[in-house]
């Protein structure tokens, strides 16, 4: 981010913040036990997010503002 820039941190073009994956309807989980249901497909995703925005953080410290 350049000193004289205006825009909040987070917001730069060339390096975004990662976002959090969309939590499934409850409508998308057929209830039935599935080995890899819709719930276990999202922690995954939030898995890799937490991870991805560890690292997004560590790169840009002055978004932790």
């Amino acid at each position: 981010m350049n000193p004289g820039d205006s825009r909040p941190p987070g917001t730069d073009a060339a390096d975004p913040m990662p976002q959090p994956p969309p939590e499934p309807d409850a409508t998308d989980c057929c209830g039935e036990g599935c080995v890899r249901c819709v719930y276990d497909v999202h922690d995954e995703k939030l898995e890799r997010y937490e991870r991805a925005l560890a690292a997004w953080r560590t790169r840009h410290p002055e978004a932790d503002g």
